[in-house]
């Protein structure tokens, strides 16, 4: 197990690449090789957890700013490009946002619970498992998708001025892997193709 890997195991980001503080006491017994040495070694800004992670550390102004703690604070703009396969990514980014219809899109996991493994392991994933958005609207879905998460309740496209709120399911999810099937924002394009079947 790599450092970097060890370290994920100890601090367990959540699904957003938060975690907790992790303190350097903590750097004990099957976890004594992430000491430190010379600066944050394993952590540093080239480092591989920081391709993926924002990291942050809490330096102790007493014991000559040495780091006392070191925390995970969401995923680094581009840490896409290391979970999406390079065709896939490629494919999506010559497309138009499927909202907006804007060129130069971002790369969006369809499932904005993020919690089926078969799509966040490189080799499984499918063209079919993402989809075109623009910054602007993978910004407001990455919102939407938090507040449904923390709330247990769906978006409701009639918010956006839509007839149906859900083109499958209800408002009401228990996080399930297929819970975000029949949201507006896990495919806007199939969510349209629902509309008059349901009116």
């Amino acid at each position: 197990m790599t450092k970097t890997e060890l370290f994920l195991k100890l601090a367990n980001p959540d699904e957003f690449g938060i975690s907790r503080w992790v303190e350097v006491t903590e750097f004990v017994g099957e976890y004594a090789s992430l000491k430190f040495g010379n600066g944050a070694s394993w952590a540093r800004k080239e480092s591989q957890l920081a391709k993926k992670y924002k990291i942050q550390f809490d330096k102790s102004i007493t014991a000559g700013n040495s780091i006392d703690a070191i925390k995970l604070n969401g995923y680094s703009e581009n840490s896409d490009s290391q979970y999406i396969k390079a065709e896939i990514k490629k494919e999506i980014k010559s497309r138009r946002c499927v909202i907006l219809d804007t060129s130069n899109p971002e790369v969006d996991h369809k499932n904005g619970m993020k919690n089926e493994s078969r799509v966040m392991q490189n080799e499984n994933q499918q063209l079919s498992d993402f989809q075109p958005l623009s910054k602007a609207a993978n910004d407001a879905k990455r919102q939407h998708c938090k507040e449904c998460k923390q709330s247990g309740v769906r978006y409701d496209a009639k918010r956006l001025g839509y007839p149906i709120s859900y083109y499958a399911g209800g408002a009401i999810h228990h996080g399930e892997e297929n819970a975000c099937v029949g949201c507006y924002w896990y495919d806007p394009i199939e969510f349209r193709k629902h509309l008059t079947e349901k009116i």
